[in-house]
């Protein structure tokens, strides 16, 4: 293992991330407890099988020096002899391997003030990451406070907290990652390597890159100029469309707070089989249902606790991810998203969803690279300097963007295992951005659809309620379309 560079949105969500809004993704999983013991036996796999996952070793640390200058440097001294060697001949000079890189690569990698390496950590020690707990009443009570402490920085940014059951028939297990460290797709793979070993089709290996001259090819460059011109386009589009975003803005106030720096988590489960009945019954996805079992949730939600859902229509964040799932290096942050008005104020059921899917539907046609959603593809254009200066401006300025967080993380379609205990239900957990006071993630496992709510501990003591408040809304699908 090397050190590698922070891809630049990685690096956004490393510096993003505050004492009062740690930048970290997780997720609850319930296991039914095989022995009374089960939850110990649980913490020690966890321990032993992490120390044999090179992911789990990395930590990112800070660099001021410029990336590419230093590995090139790095490469040249490995070419000079040492006392009393005689002179090396390498076959081939550092500095002109370096330079038969990309070009615009060398030269975004040399000007890399300011930014951050993924870097094997020697002092790594798993039982630093995995802690067993005392019995807990509620798995997401002690879920909700254990989200809001930001993981340690020196350190690989993870941890696995084992959460034992008070009747001994289950445990939980809250795996948090760094988003710098690993999107949902890399989590889940970072923390299916820690389960009961299963059988997984091979990764496509990657096509390696032809070889390349010492100077960018005269041909190539027509087409970097076309490629530097959309870039430039794209940016403009893109900040344009957030800015026709903030205009007649119809959130509530129940999505909006001042930080208090805590945290509360809760889920709702329901029937995959319920959401497939009415995605044919009304038409749309099933990522279409679940978005506007959403929207029908806080609208219940919103006029119980007497905020009121007339007029509101919150702009929620569709994270979507640019990464192919079966790729061999599925290291990096890739993600865009999407960016839609939650019909809340919409009162009929089946009118919410022909919203959200024709909402989803514009969004899909415009595709990931244009439109307010798509915000997360300009930090390629950001200088690492850029990101640790403005990061904790642009954290701020997230409630200016959306609402609401409704993301979807993806999980087998097969059962897993932890010591022989089946996992029989996942929450996923989203990070929270600065200013909102909720989000919401959603998975499928095993024939059921789970949501995980993240809110802040003072701004939402409600937040069961908004869970219940889900499966309600299902049911009055359901019963809609069956009729």
């Amino acid at each position: 293992m090397t050190a590698n560079p922070l891809a630049p949105l990685d690096l956004a969500f490393w510096n993003i991330e505050s004492a009062g809004h740690p930048m970290h993704l997780a997720a609850l999983g319930v296991f039914s407890a095989g022995s009374p013991s089960a939850a110990a036996h649980a913490a020690d796999l966890l321990a032993s099988r992490a120390a044999a996952v090179p992911g789990l070793r990395m930590r990112i640390r800070d660099t001021w020096q410029p990336l590419g200058l230093r590995q090139s440097l790095k490469a040249l001294r490995g070419t000079l002899p040492g006392p009393g060697e005689p002179p090396r001949t390498p076959p081939r000079q550092p500095l002109t391997a370096a330079l038969r890189q990309p070009f615009a690569s060398v030269v975004r990698r040399s000007l890399a003030f300011g930014g951050a390496t993924r870097e094997p950590d020697p002092g790594f020690d798993p039982l630093d990451h995995v802690r067993l707990h005392p019995p807990a009443a509620g798995f997401h009570a002690a879920a909700g406070r254990l989200m809001g402490r930001p993981l340690e920085r020196a350190r690989p940014p993870w941890e696995a907290h084992v959460l034992p059951g008070e009747d001994g028939l289950s445990y939980a297990v809250l795996f948090k990652f760094h988003h710098a460290l690993a999107d949902g797709l890399r989590a889940l793979t970072l923390a299916a390597a820690l389960m009961d070993p299963i059988d997984l089709p091979t990764p496509r290996p990657r096509p390696s890159d032809p070889p390349r001259g010492l100077l960018p090819d005269v041909r190539e460059v027509p087409g970097l100029l076309r490629d530097a011109l959309s870039d430039a386009g794209r940016a403009l589009d893109i900040g344009a469309a957030v800015a026709r975003s903030t205009l007649d803005m119809r959130s509530s106030p129940a999505l909006a707070c001042a930080p208090s720096g805590t945290r509360r988590t809760a889920g709702a489960v329901i029937d995959l089989d319920d959401v497939h009945r009415i995605r044919k019954s009304a038409g749309g996805t099933v990522n279409d249902v679940t978005i506007a079992v959403v929207a029908g949730a806080l609208r219940r939600w919103l006029d119980e606790r007497g905020d009121g859902s007339e007029g509101v229509a919150p702009r929620a964040l569709i994270p979507v991810s640019r990464r192919r799932p079966r790729t061999a290096h599925p290291q990096g942050n890739r993600l865009s998203g999407y960016l839609m008005r939650l019909p809340v104020d919409e009162r009929d059921p089946l009118a919410r969803l022909t919203q959200v899917r024709a909402a989803m539907d514009r969004n899909k046609d415009a595709g990931p690279h244009r439109g307010a959603g798509a915000v997360a593809l300009l930090a390629d254009h950001v200088p690492p300097l850029g990101h640790r200066l403005g990061g904790p401006l642009l954290g701020q300025a997230a409630r200016l963007w959306f609402d609401v967080l409704v993301t979807s993380v993806p999980l087998p379609g097969f059962g897993l295992r932890l010591g022989g205990d089946p996992l029989g239900a996942v929450f996923p957990l989203a990070p929270l951005a600065p200013g909102h006071s909720l989000a919401v993630a959603v998975s499928t496992y095993r024939g059921r659809v789970h949501y995980g709510l993240v809110a802040d501990g003072s701004a939402v003591p409600d937040l069961d309620r908004l869970a219940r408040a889900l499966t309600e809304e299902v049911a009055a699908l359901t019963a809609v379309c069956d009729h």
